[in-house]
């Protein structure tokens, strides 16, 4: 079994990993009234870094916030991981975000929040991994790009992590910020569904200055799966349930679109997560999908995905059906209530 592999950039230009990430926030509990499977998620990490040659890193995202509460409980769960089986820390490349201020989702890049996100974040990890590549899961707009690299480099030089990377940036920031010190990785939203003019011009940076690009949500949060047909697919305490993209008028408009990609999957006898994953991975050698997944199966299938090659006429199909027909909806919360995401920063 083959398995594509991909060199990272910047100053991790020396480390390979698997063409496909693995992305851990589902492998926490987002439910207070369910916990969190451990022995499921561990199995489902395993998989995914079984799967790949010797020599090889999965690059695993986890960050600060991905669990009830935006606790550190997801960090701390991959602790425990390392701790039951240290012979995959050196099999794994791990990138943490971070840099939001305690409890929220409001950026927050002054020098003492960005030390006490990354000391907590290392605190969670107890000493089991050290992190590979730590990012601000968004830009701050209050605290110049310098002040802010200025802070991560200093902690980066103190030992704290390797690398650093950006994350929903826009192009102009992300050469910004690599001209100030080398970005390794920048993490934005690539999908079928998520393929505007500005996802389109980071990627083109990114590949000018040899950085990689984390594709995050590349199964478009599970629409591209077409094992969701209604809101009410989800569970009760699903936040896609407030994204606009799953209200139902703009369901109903963006499944047809998909209707229309499904023979392309079909007569290449793929499935059609399959698809769209190697769609975004033949969107360039620097561009690695972050599909996340709890499940074994699922995340070998994923990482098998970025081994299959479409050909010229299948990506032309594909780039006519997208150019017909406009994705509704934005990627979140739309509206005057969507400013807080700081998107594109």
């Amino acid at each position: 079994m083959s398995v594509k592999t991909v060199k990272l950039g910047g100053t991790a230009s020396g480390i390979t990993v698997g063409k496909v990430a693995h992305g851990l926030m589902t492998l926490t509990s987002q439910d207070p009234n369910v916990p969190t499977d451990e022995e499921a998620a561990f199995a489902a990490i395993k998989a995914g870094i079984d799967v790949l040659p010797p020599g090889v890193k999965m690059f695993l995202n986890s960050a600060e916030f991905y669990a009830v509460g935006f606790t550190t409980e997801n960090l701390e769960l991959l602790s425990r991981f390392y701790e039951k089986y240290p012979e995959y820390v050196e099999k794994t490349f791990l990138s943490v975000k971070g840099g939001m201020k305690a409890n929220t989702l409001t950026p927050d890049s002054s020098a003492e929040n960005l030390r006490r996100s990354v000391d907590a974040c290392v605190a969670a990890l107890r000493g089991t991994k050290k992190i590979d590549l730590f990012e601000t899961a968004r830009v701050d707009p209050n605290v110049p790009l310098e002040q802010a690299l200025k802070t991560l480099v200093q902690l980066k030089e103190e030992g704290k992590f390797d690398h650093l990377g950006m994350s929903e940036c826009r192009a102009e920031t992300l050469r910004k910020a690599n001209s100030i010190h080398p970005i390794t990785a920048v993490e934005i939203e690539v999908s079928l569904w998520s393929y505007e003019e500005e996802t389109r011009k980071v990627i083109a940076t990114a590949e000018e200055l040899g950085i990689s690009v984390i594709a995050y949500s590349p199964l478009g949060r599970g629409l591209l799966t077409g094992t969701i047909t209604s809101p009410t697919d989800l569970p009760e305490h699903d936040m896609r349930r407030r994204f606009d993209r799953f209200q139902e008028e703009n369901l109903k408009h963006n499944l047809g679109i998909l209707e229309e990609i499904k023979p392309i999957a079909a007569k290449k006898q793929i499935a059609l997560p399959q698809l769209a994953l190697a769609w975004v991975a033949s969107l360039g050698p620097h561009v690695i999908p972050l599909p996340g997944s709890g499940k074994p199966k699922r995340v070998v299938e994923n990482i098998l995905s970025g081994d299959i090659e479409l050909t010229q006429e299948e990506q032309d199909q594909i780039a006519d059906i997208l150019s017909k027909h406009e994705v509704k909806g934005d990627r979140y919360i739309g509206g005057p209530a969507g400013h807080f995401l700081h998107l594109w920063g």
